[in-house]
């Protein structure tokens, strides 16, 4: 249940609660700068861990582009406006909200903290923003739409190359009330993310992330199969393998000892593997998707404008511009410079989110004047677990909430609708 905290000062409300508890010595639970939140999770991370968060593709230059390109557009405040009374809640997808960002679909929350998924959707459902769960989640999405409860959330989907289990996915999502499903297209392969390369680290090969697999009675039953170990597996018995071993039996549902005895976790590992995401995915297995689900779509990796009219064309209710947060194409472009031109060529038939590179509340308004509906936050939060559980989360969101709408207010606005082009200027 959203508590009542979003008043028409909630920003000012944010700063004099920071301020007053200080004076007694009390400071925020995580940091508020971000460069401090990123160090603080670092310091509170096992290092694969760290990398696997906060790493990216190649030599990272995407995520460097990404906050880059936000300083190509300058905000210009205009003065002698009230501004006494804000509102920053938009409507999507028939559900309100109260600020224009969702929280990110990320993967093997369980590397952050214990509590995973479970604790980002009490901060969540707490402060009202929507959660998108992760397809690679660490706690299946029943346990945590039953969290939620009325506060919108929706369900990423990596394509599988089984279908079924897509379709069990979509049905899964209904059920448990999700208002959307956001089909990410841009993993059909892991991007070569060297900070996990030389660590010889992938979460997924210890039976970490694949928490929605595990609980579902279609992979269940599909473990049952035999299953040939992929090739170059590592057979050797080393303190590492063994420890690989322990991860898997101990994180699979069940009995340890029953999972390593029945070799249930070894298997579903492997078949994770065997059909985790399909290259071979186009155009036109869209309407598979559309003819299976009434909840709206949301295509999640859009870069080009074309690709932005070929989902209007497909019958798709939604495109959110995304690099992956530049964790799959080193030397891609950032989201901010792809994204007026995906707006223009959808032209208002259907809303544009934003993320990848997100970090503040200026951020956010810059993304909002060039078109997009709402943005999508993601490593701030994740860090933010990492540093305080659920605490640091749902200070994280806090921090966005007030930091936006702040901008908005001192920039001369109070209202996201009055938030257009003419509130920008670009600059080299």
């Amino acid at each position: 249940m959203v508590e009542n905290n979003d008043s028409m000062d909630f920003g000012a409300e944010r700063q004099r609660e920071i301020y007053i508890n200080g004076m007694s010595g009390a400071l925020t639970h995580v940091p508020v700068d971000m460069e401090r939140l990123k160090r603080a999770a670092h310091d509170a991370l096992a290092p694969e861990a760290f990398a696997y968060i906060a790493g990216g593709a190649g030599l990272e230059t995407t995520i460097l582009s990404n906050r880059e390109a936000f300083n190509k557009w300058r905000i210009v405040p205009r003065m002698l406006r009230d501004v006494s009374q804000a509102d920053t809640s938009i409507e999507l997808f028939g559900k309100k909200q109260p600020s224009p960002f969702l929280l990110s679909p990320i993967g093997v929350l369980e590397l952050a903290h214990a509590e995973a998924d479970v604790a980002v959707a009490k901060a969540a459902a707490s402060e009202g923003i929507p959660m998108i769960f992760s397809n690679q989640a660490s706690k299946p999405m029943e346990e945590t739409a039953n969290i939620m409860g009325s506060t919108p959330h929706w369900f990423q989907l990596y394509w599988s190359k089984m279908d079924d289990l897509v379709l069990s996915f979509i049905e899964r999502a209904e059920r448990c009330g999700s208002s959307a499903i956001v089909v990410t297209l841009d993993t059909t392969l892991l991007g070569w993310r060297i900070r996990d390369l030389d660590l010889a680290y992938l979460p997924f090969l210890r039976g970490k992330g694949i928490a929605q697999y595990t609980s579902d009675p279609v992979f269940l039953k599909s473990i049952e199969e035999d299953i040939q170990d992929a090739p170059n597996a590592q057979r050797r018995v080393t303190p590492q393998s063994v420890r690989a071993l322990f991860e898997m039996v101990t994180t699979h549902p069940g009995n340890p000892i029953n999972n390593l005895r029945s070799g249930k976790a070894i298997k579903a590992v492997q078949k994770f593997v065997a059909t985790y995401s399909r290259s071979s995915l186009t155009w036109a297995d869209l309407p598979f998707l559309r003819e299976n689900t009434k909840l709206p779509i949301i295509l999640k990796g859009i870069l080009h404008p074309d690709d932005a009219r070929h989902a209007v064309d497909a019958g798709m209710d939604g495109i959110i511009v995304s690099n992956h947060g530049g964790r799959q194409v080193d030397g891609a472009i950032s989201t901010i410079d792809a994204l007026p031109d995906v707006v223009e060529a959808v032209d208002n038939q259907i809303p544009v989110l934003m993320d990848s590179g997100i970090r503040s509340g200026a951020d956010m308004f810059r993304a909002i004047a060039l078109g997009a509906k709402a943005v999508c936050i993601g490593r701030p939060y994740a860090y933010g677990l990492a540093a305080g559980g659920e605490k640091g989360v749902r200070e994280v969101i806090r921090n966005f909430k007030a930091d936006f709408e702040m901008t908005m207010r001192l920039s001369g606005i109070n209202r996201i609708a009055d938030i257009t082009p003419d509130a920008i200027r670009r600059v080299e």
